[in-house]
């Protein structure tokens, strides 16, 4: 950061100052003194200081009230900055509070003690309450509407200060001994901080100066209670429980101290110790440190006795009460940010207060006015060169730690950084991890350099761009050294220098008492500052050191020139001074004299070694060699220099203030005097004045001025020596080309093209009535719009290939714009096939699509890109259709397999005598297969009509999740799906001469045994399942004996399903229907089985035991009826004649057997199953297969 004086207001009457405060909020700021002296200031900008830029504007008071109120001293002022309100104090004791009404402050209360003076006064952070602390340790806390909270008396104690804790919960008191007692909000005590900075004991009390608690939000732990006493010392704490403060000695008598808005800049003032004991004068300063105790900078403000200090509201000034004056010093703050591609990338403000420790940084194009955000790790540098910037973050998060500790293969206790190479968009082009903090970084079109305070490192980057004009790219180059190394070039010297010096390179690097604090780098050397003010230059190519440079003075900023002949650097006063680095005595400057005060940025001319543009104060200077311009009001950070235009943005509005960034407010260009007097020249004199003034200040800019004005006088010869001077290669094509143009008018409408007014150019081609040229200069640009109306004025004399070409090209410009609807229109209006398909697509209208194949000729390349559309939304038979117009058949069956319409694709390899389509079916279908996807294999066999095939697998499928175990009813489905299935492949192998609906059987024994055995084993499955889910269902209704029937019928199917299940439902049914007679059977049946467990044995028997001994082992219900073939009387239960041997079917309903099949009974169409017209009117899809049910009756 970099803080200047700028502003001085005197008070009148020379009444010395106590204390100052600025509200945050409103931007008063209040001033307090001797013999009563309260005012109330407020500084706004002039009306036109917006142009110029932030805080070059010029500052006003706009308020200058004076508060009568107080008769004596005012020592204590503070705001109470939520609800706007001031409350002073007197030495008396008197306590004022002050509110504003219609723009103007009046006293709103008073509080009159008269026993002591207040020695401090501090406001909750949301402006509820204060607390007053009296030196004879009186302690008041109050609410905003004036009621006393509690109060409280310290016996023997003598308080200082006072301050509230961030979340206002604890109070933390200042005592003149020097030590620091916490209480609660309700007056309790806590605790006494420790304070380690200074020694405190009954024999020695140090006074404390200042107390500063900052109440606001900091992450990062970061230490935020700041504790300064009068002789120097200072401790930062991060808590009230801090047991390892920061501490660190001014080297002042300190008088006050205050946080900034955002806690990460710590002020404090006072007098130098050695100038306060020699009784010298203009001995007070203003140190600014960072929360870790770091001293950013020093700043001496004029008088003899500073009193107080207090920050604006963004911390972009600070006001400071010195004898009976105000002095305000502007703060230039040292952002993250870098400015490339018309691009400037910073780092938002308020990341500090992210939980998640992520940096979020904006990459805002100001040509577009659009801000890309790019979420990072803790950024600590950022620069940026040509197309490209680099960010140096620290890696915090776990995930890209343990990355970056296991590519560099370093301990987890270690820091770790990673760079990024962006564009300008926030997109990563490369990276790298390295464990050398980049505390300094610079970027060259190659290179990055980076360094700590010890080692530096130099790594060779890549970019999309740079690969792939590298025919191969050879290995990553990087060089790594220590500052104190002398590297040469070659690769061995530094281990022969570390092997001379007697030590390893980590006792190297361990014994640095000189640090790195500046880094610059360009195309051919790289520089590196020592605070000694030692510069060590090396070269970039072989990375050897070529000299060492002195300067007595602490390097702050640097910077290299275009040509890397001529250094700028800022020391860490302010002080600007130039550095020769050419060899060439010859063509050196004497730079000796070049030196300028309370600098602050500098920038050089990408295009002129000898331009440098500097910030001193408010105020930008343009050099010229030696030789300075008349400088310009202006606050902004100098983006770049280049064509005599200097690009300025005003960070501190976008950053620090938060405003919404426009090109218009908080981009600034300014051009040098050079370029003002040549426009005032050409504008005003002549030509031939400018021309001269441009050959005592060449510079290509002018020179293209000079041509552009020499151009619109048709002054062909001064505008091609222009042209020659500047190397504009198309503007001397211009001047042969008009040189062979007779006309003026034609003339000056060549020179309005060139320079891009193309409405000017236009208009003159149409008065020297060359519609024709007015129509090739819009073809040219593309302006196709326009060229459709310049046909359209001539009337006849276009053709219809014209006016189709411009339709045409109106229809790519809004395919372009993927306005597709409108493309559509111009595409038909053409007749251009190849667009109109491609709007009906991206338009989804695919039936249109369709229409097309009908409207292509035979053998059209069109057909095929329109196949691949069809084909790529899943239109088979259309994608198809034209590539058989196309003549491609195999493209065709490709197709057809692409979209698994494997049906089709038999189809077609039949009628084309394409053969390989069976192979390719059969090894896609083993394949998915071998990868388990039975089901896909299913549909594949399926679709390709191998319905057997399918069978097979679905009969495979069906054992698998028997053996999962799966329900019942989802294997029964499997089952009924290949027979089905089966049935399909039926129905595929009949002829008109034998029908399926009648022939079945026939068919059957047409085809081979295994297929036919095939066909019954799946029917009979399907039954098995079928009958054994029926029985458990009329069990589970309580139809007991329908399920005994039901169950004897499973006896038929012990091949398919497990026999203990059958007889235990047989058993289990009987015994509900008390047909103990078939349920001893069924017991017999379990206690004979060989594989039953012993224990299942026995348990079957002593449940045997159980049943039989108390009921008689005979079934008491039996209904009997006859046998169609036999007339027998049998029992209703059986599925066959017990006399005659005949079986009964069964009824797919009801289980129940039918005998007397020769009557009406209704038989099934799609399973051939039959059951009772009774059972079955209750249905209305068949019980077994489900499908639907058309007849209920079929005379047998």
């Amino acid at each position: 950061m970099f803080v200047y004086l700028s502003k001085k207001i005197a008070i009148p009457n020379n009444v010395k100052l106590n204390c100052i405060a600025w509200n945050s909020e409103d931007g008063y700021i209040a001033v307090a003194g001797t013999e009563g002296l309260l005012k109330v200031l407020k500084l706004d900008q002039a009306a036109n200081g917006q142009s110029k830029g932030g805080l070059a504007a010029i500052s006003n008071l706009s308020m200058n009230q004076t508060l009568d109120g107080h008769k004596e001293s005012v020592k204590v002022v503070t705001w109470n900055h939520v609800q706007q309100k001031l409350t002073s104090s007197d030495i008396d004791g008197v306590i004022m509070v002050w509110m504003l009404y219609k723009g103007s402050w009046y006293e709103e209360m008073t509080n009159d003690r008269k026993k002591s003076t207040v020695s401090g006064m501090c406001w909750t952070s949301d402006g509820a309450k204060i607390c007053i602390v009296y030196e004879d340790g009186a302690i008041i806390v109050g609410s905003v509407d004036g009621n006393r909270i509690f109060g409280k008396e310290l016996k023997n104690t003598h308080l200082t200060g006072v301050q509230w804790s961030p979340d206002n919960r604890l109070l933390l008191f200042a005592l003149a001994d020097g030590e620091c007692h916490m209480y609660d909000n309700q007056g309790n005590f806590a605790m006494k901080l420790n304070i380690q900075c200074v020694n405190l004991n009954a024999s020695r009390s140090l006074r404390i100066a200042k107390i500063s608690w900052f109440n606001g939000r900091a992450y990062g732990n970061r230490p935020v209670l700041a504790i300064c006493y009068e002789n120097g010392k200072v401790q930062i704490m991060r808590d009230e429980n801090d047991d390892s403060p920061i501490i660190f000695d001014t080297g002042m008598r300190n008088v006050d101290a205050q946080w900034n808005h955002d806690g990460t800049v710590l002020a404090i003032c006072g007098a130098v110790l050695e100038a306060v004991t020699a009784s010298l004068r203009d001995n007070n300063q203003v140190c600014f440190y960072s929360p870790m105790g770091h001293l950013y900078r020093t700043l001496k403000v004029p008088g003899s006795d500073i009193t107080s200090l207090s920050w604006e509201g963004k911390s972009l000034r600070i006001a400071m009460a010195v004898d009976s004056f105000i002095y305000f010093a502007n703060i230039r703050a040292d952002y993250i940010w870098c400015y490339f591609e018309k691009t400037v990338v910073f780092l938002n403000s308020g990341n500090g207060l992210r939980e998640n420790q992520m940096n979020v940084i904006t990459f805002w194009n100001t040509v577009s006015n659009q801000s890309f955000l790019k979420e990072v790790e803790p950024t600590l540098s950022l620069a940026a060169c040509n197309e490209h910037c680099v960010l140096g973050v620290e890696c915090v998060s776990a995930n890209t730690k343990d990355i970056a500790l296991s590519v560099l293969d370093r301990p987890d206790n270690e820091s770790v950084y990673q760079l990024l190479l962006c564009n300008s968009i926030g997109t990563t082009v490369d990276s790298k991890y390295t464990d050398i903090r980049p505390s300094f970084i610079g970027i060259n079109s190659g290179y990055v350099a980076i360094a700590s305070s010890n080692e530096i490192l130099i790594w060779h980057y890549h970019t999309p761009k740079s690969s792939s004009t590298l025919h191969s790219i050879k290995a990553r180059k990087e060089k790594r050294f220590h500052i104190d190394e002398t590297p040469t070039g070659v690769e061995m010297s530094k281990d022969l220098l570390l092997a001379s010096s007697g030590g390893s390179k980590a006792d190297v690097q361990s014994k640095v008492d000189d640090p790195i604090c500046a880094l610059a780098l360009s195309e051919k050397i790289l520089l590196v500052a020592r605070e000694s003010g030692i510069i060590n230059e090396y070269s970039i190519s072989n990375v050897a050191l070529r000299n060492r440079h002195t300067v007595h003075s602490k390097i702050y900023k640097m910077s290299i020139n275009c040509n890397s002949t001529r250094l700028a650097m800022i020391d860490n006063m302010g002080v600007m001074t130039l550095l020769d680095l050419d060899d060439n005595r010859e063509t050196q400057l004497n730079f000796s004299r070049v030196e300028r005060k309370d600098v602050w940025a500098v920038c050089w001319a990408k295009d002129n070694p000898l331009l440098l543009a500097l910030m001193e104060k408010t105020r930008m200077y343009v050099f010229r060699g030696n030789d300075p311009e008349e400088p310009i009001s202006c606050a902004g950070y100098i983006c770049t220099f280049e064509d005599l235009e200097i690009t300025s943005v005003m960070l501190d509005d976008i950053i620090s203030i938060g405003e919404l960034q426009t090109p218009l407010t908080h981009i600034i260009q300014l051009r040098v005097k050079a370029l003002r007097d040549t426009e005032d020249l050409l504008e005003n004199v002549g030509l031939e004045d400018a021309k001269l003034f441009i050959e005592d200040n060449p510079h290509p800019r002018l020179w293209r001025l000079l041509a552009e004005s020499a151009l619109k006088k048709l002054e062909l010869d001064t505008a091609e020596n222009a042209f020659v001077r500047c190397a504009n290669y198309p503007g001397i094509k211009l001047i042969k080309r008009l040189r062979n143009i007779n006309k003026d008018v034609l003339q000056r409408a060549e020179i309005a093209a060139f320079y891009g007014e193309f409405e000017e150019a236009e208009k003159l081609y149409l008065d020297a009535d060359r519609r024709d040229l007015a129509i090739d200069l819009r073809i040219t640009l593309c302006d196709w719009f326009r060229v459709v109306q310049l046909y359209r004025m001539g009337g006849t004399g276009v053709s219809d290939h014209q006016m189709e070409t411009a339709w045409q090209e109106i229809g790519n410009h809004f395919a372009n714009l993927n306005s597709w609807e409108s493309a559509k229109t111009y595409y038909e209006k053409s007749q251009y096939s190849e667009g109109l398909m491609d709007a009906l697509y991206h338009l989804e209208l695919f039936d249109e699509l369709e229409k097309c194949v009908e409207k292509l000729p035979d053998k059209s390349p069109l057909l095929l890109k329109l196949a691949d559309m069809l084909a790529s939304v899943g239109m088979c038979s259309e994608a198809v259709e034209a590539f058989l117009k196309f003549g491609d058949q195999k493209a065709a069956v490709n197709a057809c397999v692409n979209l698994r319409q494997w049906g089709l694709a038999v189809e077609l390899a039949q009628k084309y005598q394409m053969p390989e389509v069976n192979t390719l079916l059969s090894q896609h279908a083993t394949q998915l297969i071998n990868e388990d996807r039975l089901a896909e294999a299913i549909e594949l066999q399926k679709k390709a009509g191998r319905y057997l095939d399918a069978v097979r697998l679905l009969t495979k499928l069906a054992d698998r999740e028997l053996e999962k175990g799966a329900p019942l009813l989802r294997i029964k489905k499997i089952y009924v799906l290949a027979a089905l299935l089966a049935e399909e492949h039926l129905k595929s192998i009949a002829t008109p001469e034998i029908d399926y609906a009648v022939d079945r059987n026939r068919l059957l024994n047409l085809i081979s045994l295994e297929d036919a055995s095939l066909i019954e084993r799946t029917w009979h499955c399907s039954e098995a399942f079928h009958f054994f889910l029926l029985a458990q269902r009329q069990l589970r209704f309580g139809i007991v004996h329908s399920a005994v029937i039901t169950a004897l019928r499973l006896r038929e199917y012990e091949d398919v399903l497990n026999v203990e299940e059958i007889f235990s439902l047989l058993a289990l049914a009987s015994c509900a229907d008390r047909s103990f007679g078939t349920c001893s059977k069924a017991f017999i049946k379990l206690e004979s089985l060989r594989n039953l467990p012993e224990k299942s044995q026995l348990d079957y028997e002593e449940l045997a035991v159980s049943i039989f001994s108390k009921n008689e082992p005979v079934d008491n219900k039996l209904d009997t009826v006859s046998c169609y073939a036999c007339a027998a009387s049998i029992p209703d239960s059986l599925p066959s004649c017990s006399e005659c041997g005949v079986r009964f079917p069964a009824c797919v309903s009801s289980g129940k057997p039918i005998t007397q099949p020769m009557n009406n009974i209704w038989i099934c169409s799609t399973c051939h199953h039959c059951a009772s017209t009774m059972e079955i009117t209750r249905y209305r899809t068949c019980p077994l297969c489900h499908s639907l049910i058309m007849s209920m009756t079929v005379e047998i």
